[in-house]
């Protein structure tokens, strides 16, 4: 019961919030859902029609009361809900203009339900508002008075269900709803002096249905979250999980199958949870994975404190952690710093102790992992409950340890840890299944939420994958190596890689990694001073290289001798450069390890990703700052300074 019944205070603690139209999906009243409106029908407080218009997509989201059987509502005859609904409910006279209910009801069956629903609350509940809806529903007009507004349209006296096809251009109604037959209707009551005409936003209206509900007698036993006696209910909410609307966490509607399995004769034998425990644990669900949760196909992964105070995402990457703007507050990481490893941890530290100005030990923090297993059945595949303190040192040393520098795009450039989505990228592709994507992410909570080791097969993978970069775009591939330098220095934090050049670094791996993108500079150099634009030797023999390094750089090493010639009769110095960086290189290798072919590590890329920017950031070896005069002004620099 540990996950409903936090969910359940997190409700109670974040109940000023319920219906607030700020958000994109407010945190909802209890027995209430939202549906998308079509129509939006204004009566005066005596049951008379007054306007109507057709809503737009950005105004539809209406909050509509519900019962058990309306929210869940599927099959030949659906619920219908007690105050806002579709015509077939509504009008009394939709038939009469051809409209087809749905086919398990007779003639008005609809409609005559949704009657009697709604007089029963008003008998036992009285309000002005909702005795004027009941006196309109009950004249059975409402089909003939939106014909007559010109927001139905009809052709010889019946309802015309498809606009498609037709000459004139299509009606206000069909670019809502392709089929106005299924228009869902929302009330506005009119009362002079009263300014709240829209009931979807009324919260004495709200606060009616709520006291309604709780006032009907049903069967009722001991709420396991509560401890108190309350009533229990038929079902369980749906709508929690945004891929999969109809699947559901809790269900026990399978009396002739499997899911007893002869432990218990019915399912309140095992858990009996009350429906106003129910319903605010599921809308604080709904609520949160919206608001400030990740998912994607059926998946979905939300953190978030009890009291509602802000807390990092762990879903999201460093760009997005650190643009996360507080108030009064300026983190950045400048790209072009000397160290930005340092810079990166300065402000990242500068961030997380913004969160622990209001988060301590004495918070609550919740990380929940759901995925919709069937079209109908929801499970939790994750769940930890961790104090503000822990939880804050876990995400400032999951996005320490895997940092890196980002390259994602021209616009997004940063220093730090990859978010999960985008490592399952580097890690099986932007084309992946949804299962495999799911899986992975799945694997990668833990490393964030318990500080677990990272996976050792998704750092080769993802090794392997950065090696081989052809058939990979340019932009796709320098995203990628960002990733895997991230993936590999976090595994291996003991061995401290730094994410600026270390020159002293004598390992074997490391000084391939250099030798490659030395190499690969002076080609590039010496195809653009030549005007030419293709790809190197070295990007094409990259996985070769990884794989059998020593053979693979003979064979590179000889490619360049035509390109050094080329340099050497047009850009010396730059050649001279070079070669002294690859004698310096050469130099570091011990013992045997310069003729060691056996496969390269990922090392060999943090190598080269730092080898590669230093010589593009270096005005010696940048060709943007390629020219004759710059060449000759420095004729008289020593090829062995590097700085």
């Amino acid at each position: 019961m540990g996950w409903i019944a936090q969910l359940c205070e997190t409700y109670e603690r974040n109940v000023h919030r319920v219906g607030d139209f700020n958000e994109d999906y407010p945190l909802l009243p209890i027995y209430h859902t939202t549906q998308p409106a079509h129509i939006e029908v204004t009566i005066d407080g005596k049951g008379n029609f007054k306007k109507a218009k057709v809503v737009s997509k950005n105004d539809s989201r209406t909050i509509v009361p519900c019962t058990e059987e309306s929210l869940g509502r599927a099959g030949i005859k659906p619920v219908n809900h007690p105050l806002h609904d579709k015509l077939q409910y509504v009008a009394g006279d939709f038939v009469k203009y051809g409209g087809v209910t749905t086919k398990g009801f007779s003639h008005d069956e609809a409609y005559e339900n949704y009657l009697n629903d709604l007089e029963a609350w008003v008998s036992r509940w009285p309000h002005q508002k909702l005795n004027a809806v009941l006196k309109y529903a009950e004249k059975a007009s409402l089909t003939r008075d939106l014909v007559d507004e010109e927001i139905l349209k009809v052709e010889n006296g019946n309802l015309i269900r498809d606009w498609q096809d037709r000459a004139k251009s299509k009606p206000e109604i069909y670019q809502s709803i392709q089929d106005q037959t299924d228009s869902f209707v929302r009330w506005a009551v009119e009362i002079p002096g009263d300014f709240s005409t829209q009931l979807w936003k009324d919260k004495e209206i709200w606060q009616c249905w709520i006291t309604y509900v709780n006032s009907r007698k049903g069967k009722k036993d001991v709420c396991f979250v509560k401890g108190e006696i309350l009533s229990l209910p038929d079902q369980h909410p749906k709508k929690i999980l945004p891929g999969s609307a109809n699947a559901k966490l809790i269900s026990s509607n399978d009396t002739n199958g499997f899911t007893y399995r002869g432990r218990f004769i019915d399912a309140n034998q095992a858990a009996t949870i009350s429906l106003e425990a129910s319903q605010k644990a599921h809308n604080a669900l709904a609520w949160l994975i919206r608001r400030q949760g990740y998912w994607r196909a059926e998946q979905s992964i939300v953190a978030w404190e009890v009291s509602g105070y802000p807390i990092p995402d762990p879903m999201k990457d460093s760009f997005a952690l650190l643009d996360e703007a507080r108030e009064g507050e300026e983190v950045s990481v400048p790209l072009d710093s000397g160290d930005v490893g340092q810079a990166f941890s300065r402000a990242l530290s500068k961030k997380i102790q913004g969160y622990k100005k209001d988060l301590g030990d004495a918070s609550r923090i919740i990380v929940m992992g759901l995925d919709a297993v069937t079209n109908g059945r929801a499970s939790v595949t994750f769940y930890r409950e961790l104090t503000g303190s822990e939880f804050l040192e876990r995400i400032e040393s999951w996005h320490s340890d895997y940092s890196w520098i980002q390259n994602y795009s021209k616009e997004i450039k940063f220093v730090g840890a990859p978010a999960p989505k985008d490592i399952a990228e580097a890690a099986y592709g932007r084309r992946m299944d949804d299962k495999i994507r799911k899986a992975t992410i799945e694997r990668l909570l833990p490393c964030i939420a318990d500080g677990k080791k990272l996976p050792r097969d998704l750092v080769e993978i993802t090794r392997n994958r950065a090696a081989n970069r052809v058939g990979m775009e340019n932009w796709e591939w320098e995203k990628h190596i960002g990733i895997t330098c991230a993936l590999f220095r976090g595994y291996y934090k003991e061995r401290n890689f730094q994410m600026a050049l270390e020159e002293n670094r004598s390992s074997r791996d490391y000084l391939y990694g250099r030798l490659l993108a030395i190499a690969e500079h002076i080609e590039s150099r010496a195809l653009f001073v030549a005007g030419e634009n293709r790809e190197t030797n070295a990007a094409k023999l990259m996985h070769r290289f990884s794989e059998r390094p020593y053979s693979t750089w003979l064979v590179l090493e000889m490619n360049l001798l035509p390109y050094k010639t080329r340099l050497q009769a047009k850009r010396p110095i730059f050649l001279k450069y070079m070669k002294s960086l690859l004698d310096e290189v050469h130099h570091l290798f011990q013992d045997n390890d310069y003729m060691d072919d056996r496969k390269l590590s990922g090392e060999f890329l943090l190598s080269y990703h730092c080898q590669r920017k230093k010589l593009w950031n270096n005005p010696k070896t940048n060709p943007e700052n390629d020219s004759n005069e710059e060449l000759s002004t420095n004729a008289n620099v020593e090829g062995g300074n590097h700085e």
